[in-house]
């Protein structure tokens, strides 16, 4: 992995029927659980389980979220959802995800962008209810296993 990409993380998830809306898809909301379900795995993986970063004083909050739909999903269809964090010298970053369709209803293999997710979070110091500068370097001092975090600020 080079300094100049972000780590990328991946987690695979089946769409499930009750995910489905009036219009025989996947309701939009669902797009955003999918998104933050790769988020809270992304970080499990770096051993920063809410529990940890609760014992270093912090949690991570989503400041704000925008997704845009590029195809619609329905039950039966298999979805990786991946996820990378970009930093930068300010408190907030970014976590963007891509949800793809890797497989059809019938488990035919596709790959397909259904949508791109972009977050901003921040960590927050649970204490003092602000956000923490340097939020790379703080999750990294808490993470047993930094490297899943992908590189530093520029």
């Amino acid at each position: 992995m080079s300094a100049e990409q972000p780590a990328r993380f991946q987690v695979r998830i089946g769409v499930r029927s009750y995910e489905e809306d009036v219009n025989g898809h996947v309701n939009h909301a669902v797009y955003h659980q999918y998104a933050e379900h790769a988020r809270m795995e992304h970080f499990r993986a770096a051993g920063l389980a809410q529990a940890v970063l609760e014992k270093h004083g912090l949690t991570v909050v989503l400041l704000s979220t925008t997704v845009h739909f590029r195809a619609e999903l329905r039950a039966g269809e298999q979805v990786e959802v991946d996820s990378a964090m970009e930093f930068t010298d300010r408190k907030p970053f970014t976590m963007r995800h891509r949800i793809v369709r890797v497989a059809n209803g019938d488990g035919v293999p596709a790959q397909d962008l259904a949508a791109e997710a972009e977050c901003t979070m921040g960590v927050l110091d649970i204490a003092s209810r602000r956000l923490v500068a340097d939020p790379y370097h703080r999750l990294v001092a808490a993470a047993p296993h930094p490297e899943v975090l992908g590189p530093g600020p520029a």
